[in-house]
């Protein structure tokens, strides 16, 4: 509704595009009195719904505006939270957050939090970030909408928050400035066109998080809808199985499925050691591996990848990545929202093809890197070693 509302005070007021309106003192002036005029909405609130929801659709994830033209002038502090930042992953997204703000001079301090798995404490990071003056906060809300409230309470205290990977629910405007989002159907019709295409008729399955969480949900409900048109596409079960995105428990869970269903043609992961767990539960149970379709592989699972097929016993292999490089939308869209300029890149995001077997497309595999790195993203060799060393 805000969005409509500004585009039809800037058509009546102004006859220039609304993008040039949105520059310079004097014309922000002149939106300033209309804006009064209509009854004391605020600025901050109407241009936060409108670049909130200006774009649809979805771009690969590493492409989209240059933040160079994002930046400003205004001295920004900006921080990125994550519930639980121990992993390389967590690491690396920091560094390329870092490296796509490089080109604002005007960000006088980058912040980082880690709630160490500590639902308690990530809200307690995101309160005293707030209270510390934070301008532009990034969110990975590992905790889903029990985070809102924190989140909340930053954006009304005039903090521009943007959570991404997942759609956090709430109200974006009031609960936050906007939600950055991994496109799961994009992702879902990839994986399901790539196993029609490759495999053929297959029985199918995808190993996820625990029971009942929502990012798990909402892939298994991708899955369903990119499978509904494609009848040689079964899948064995109507959710997910559960691993916990612990490896322990993939192994467990996938001995449990080889027990159920005799032949499993393909398996579907979103986190590389599950993906690596899955593998080998197959392997010591003496079948041969499905093919595998990845989201978020790692160096692990890529050199073991490479060293099957060095072997000639590669299993069929496809994986999307590039989600350390979503962070750098997310921080590009609080920017833009915090200066007044112009992100005009869509608020979803699809991983990239990053290894198709039957494609002849290899993944990096780094023996020198840590197992769980990932090499997709868009930082230099030099930078990856600077995270590596962390």
């Amino acid at each position: 509704m805000l969005r409509r509302l500004f585009e039809a005070v800037a058509r009546t007021m102004w006859p220039w595009p609304i993008n040039a309106c949105l520059s310079g003192r004097k014309s922000m002036k002149v939106i300033r009195k209309t804006l009064n005029a209509l009854g004391g909405v605020s600025l901050a609130t109407l241009m936060m719904a409108s670049a909130a929801s200006a774009q649809e659709g979805s771009i690969p994830m590493g492409t989209g505006a240059d933040m160079a033209g994002i930046c400003g002038d205004k001295p920004t502090i900006v921080a990125l939270v994550d519930g639980f930042g121990g992993d390389t992953w967590r690491k690396t997204a920091l560094a390329e957050m870092k490296d796509e703000l490089s080109p604002c001079k005007n960000v006088t301090e980058v912040l980082y939090a880690d709630g160490a798995g500590d639902p308690a404490k990530t809200n307690s990071d995101i309160n005293s970030l707030t209270a510390q003056g934070v301008n532009v906060m990034v969110i990975f809300p590992d905790f889903g909408p029990a985070m809102i409230p924190a989140i909340r309470s930053a954006t009304q205290a005039g903090v521009v928050t943007v959570p991404y990977n997942v759609n956090l629910g709430g109200n974006p405007g009031v609960d936050y400035s906007a939600n950055v989002i991994q496109d799961f159907d994009a992702a879902s019709e990839k994986w399901v066109g790539w196993v029609e295409k490759n495999v053929g008729e297959a029985n199918v399955l995808y190993f996820s998080g625990p029971a009942g969480n929502g990012f798990s949900a909402n892939f298994m409900n991708g899955i369903k809808k990119a499978a509904a048109s494609r009848p040689g596409i079964k899948l064995l079960q109507d959710t997910h199985v559960a691993t916990n995105w612990n490896p322990a428990d993939a192994q467990k869970a996938t001995a449990g499925v080889i027990a159920q269903y005799p032949k499993i043609d393909a398996i579907m992961s979103d986190f590389g050691p599950v993906t690596i767990a899955v593998i080998r539960a197959f392997e010591q149970a003496g079948l041969k591996v499905p093919a595998v379709v990845s989201l978020a592989s790692n160096n692990e699972l890529n050199c073991m990848y490479m060293d099957a097929k060095k072997a000639g016993n590669a299993w069929p292999y496809y994986t999307i990545d590039g989600t350390t490089t979503q962070v750098r939308h997310a921080v590009r869209r609080g920017m833009a929202i915090y200066q007044g300029t112009e992100d005009s890149d869509p608020l979803g995001m699809v991983a990239t093809v990053f290894a198709d077997s039957a494609a002849g497309v290899d993944p990096k595999c780094d023996p020198a890197a840590p197992l769980d790195a990932d090499l997709s993203g868009l930082l230099s060799p030099e930078q990856m070693q600077d995270v590596f060393k962390q």
